[in-house]
């Protein structure tokens, strides 16, 4: 496609002859491609390759978002707050996944990460750290842009409980709606913006069968792209954090959160 060409590698392929920084906002028909819905939104990109990283801020400035630009693994958890991480993981000085789990357990802010590892085991490793979505090089910038913007839709807010409904309970489950603190058998469960999103859109409704269409269309978004093996990750991660047995595959159809006492 004229215009389109791919990060992570060094050989940028346009049909045109234009450089990668000018070929990177894909012409004056950027804003028409994707209209700015996030024009005050702070982004920290970690890159130590310049090639990389140069163009790549370049092109979000051009799409209306503010950049900031770090290095090192270190640089990136000194960093002041932004709105959402586009995280690098072959960093020269600490390991991205360290980096990101470090992240993670500091704030919910999004963490998209990049990586020339494709794998599934390496995803879900990934998404068991923290990252809230997970990108392989080489890449395209709209597809990039497109999951930066649709990641921050998804993480703006978890679902919005009415003034009577501010806290779930489910068995020895407990979520706090208005802190988004979720405690099992008494213990704090710290969860990632989506893992928190599925969770409770499973608890509210305790025993009822969720469709794994319902799940990724609540939790994630009905134009969802990726591979529904995501929600399955989330699942498995959910399970891990707090009882095997606390959510039931209904198989063919989706999951249920098992509370026994609702169903006496």
């Amino acid at each position: 496609m004229d215009g389109v060409w791919l990060l992570g590698g060094r050989d940028y392929r346009t049909e045109g002859k234009d450089s990668p920084n000018e070929r990177l906002a894909f012409g004056k028909d950027a804003a028409s491609r994707f209209p700015c819905e996030h024009v005050s939104m702070r982004l920290l990109v970690v890159e130590d390759d310049a090639t990389i990283a140069e163009p790549l801020r370049t092109g979000l400035r051009r799409e209306g978002f503010e950049v900031d630009l770090v290095s090192t693994g270190a640089d990136a958890l000194a960093a002041p707050e932004c709105d959402l991480v586009l995280l690098d993981l072959g960093l020269p000085d600490l390991d991205g996944r360290v980096v990101c789990r470090t992240l993670r357990e500091r704030s919910d802010t999004p963490i998209i990460v990049v990586s020339a590892r494709g794998k599934e085991v390496d995803r879900v490793i990934l998404f068991e750290l923290g990252a809230d979505d997970y990108v392989v090089k080489p890449f395209g910038f709209l597809e990039l842009v497109a999951r930066i913007r649709a990641v921050l839709r998804r993480t703006a807010g978890g679902p919005s409980p009415s003034a009577s409904d501010v806290r779930i309970e489910a068995g020895a489950l407990q979520i706090d709606i208005r802190t988004r603190n979720v405690t099992f058998d008494g213990r704090p469960i710290l969860l990632t913006p989506r893992e928190y999103d599925l969770l409770v859109c499973l608890a509210r409704d305790p025993n009822v069968v969720h469709t794994r269409e319902e799940l990724i269309e609540g939790v994630w978004d009905e134009n969802w792209w990726g591979s529904t093996k995501t929600l399955d990750v989330h699942i498995a991660s959910l399970r891990k954090k707090l009882a095997p047995e606390i959510i039931e595959t209904v198989r063919g159809v989706g999951f249920r959160l098992i509370d026994d006492a609702a169903a006496q």
